[in-house]
């Protein structure tokens, strides 16, 4: 367990990031919301598979099922969805990072009054270093500015008041709700009012080939089964700020994966912007 403790947090990072690699396959042959909405139906499946087979039981209470419920929506169809389509209606990827990195800070600041967390000098250092990093890697991106729309930069507002109500009402009523079943409800009901919406606007498609199908099996298994469940294992077990300050590393490991698999170059600025960020990390994660 202490091993998993140890490196729980940069398998997350690696894996998380890989989303954003994921997205630019998604995209080319499907609408993103109908697509979302299949991926968490396949991983509440898989879950519920998962849970069964370990024994467990799907019932929960009527608290820990609502919590449940306003958790998923929270994470998934606001976060990812908003993100994702934010993207799709024109945000480039790089500017999405850096706005939806901003959640640390806001997670941070709040769990300060909600949770009663405390705020330490080195942890507000490392919060204040991790986002300026984050904007030195991405600042180029801002040059495309232009492609940016009103609707878009609206959806990543409403992506990040997702994603940091959800770490905030994991830490505090997470704890008594069992991780697969859970997880499960949070996957079903997403996956239901992201499904609704598609119908309802007549956005549907979704080409399947080799593509698709690689894009949808890594989406499910690695960044909603497995990273979801780091997060939120890690979350009922250290503080939402110190979590929360992983989501830094985000973008620069995107970065990295990019320069990877597509050949975009990383420029000495956005190589002491990795570092920054890394730093700042270090700081918060620091006990």
């Amino acid at each position: 367990m202490k091993l998993l403790e140890r490196y729980a947090p940069w398998i997350f990072v690696v894996i998380w990031s890989s989303g954003f690699v994921v997205a630019k396959y998604a995209f080319n042959s499907s609408d993103v919301i109908f697509f979302l909405a299949i991926r968490l139906f396949i991983a509440a499946g898989i879950l519920a598979l998962l849970t069964l087979a370990f024994g467990q039981s799907l019932k929960l209470s009527k608290s820990d099922f609502l919590a449940s419920l306003v958790i998923g929506i929270a994470l998934h169809t606001l976060y990812l969805g908003g993100v994702w389509e934010a993207i799709a209606q024109g945000s480039p990827a790089g500017i999405a990072s850096v706005i939806t990195s901003m959640q640390p800070i806001f997670v941070s600041v709040l769990a300060i009054k909600f949770l009663g967390e405390s705020l330490s000098k080195r942890e507000l250092v490392g919060l204040t270093l991790g986002f300026a990093g984050v904007a030195l890697v991405l600042s180029p991106a801002f040059s495309l500015t232009g492609e940016m729309t009103l609707w878009a930069l609206l959806l990543l507002a409403i992506a990040v008041a997702g994603s940091t109500s959800a770490t905030l009402l994991q830490k505090k009523m997470g704890h008594s709700i069992p991780l697969l079943a859970g997880t499960t409800y949070q996957f079903l009901i997403s996956a239901f009012i992201l499904m609704v919406i598609s119908i309802a606007t007549g956005r549907t498609s979704l080409d399947w080939n080799l593509e698709s199908f690689l894009a949808m099996s890594w989406a499910v298994l690695v960044t909603s089964v497995i990273a979801i469940l780091l997060l939120l294992w890690m979350l009922t077990r250290g503080s939402a700020a110190r979590v929360s300050s992983l989501l830094y590393l985000v973008p620069p490991m995107a970065a990295i994966q990019a320069f990877l698999l597509f050949g975009e170059k990383l420029n000495p600025q956005a190589i002491i912007g990795i570092l920054m960020t890394a730093v700042g990390v270090a700081l918060v994660q620091k006990r």
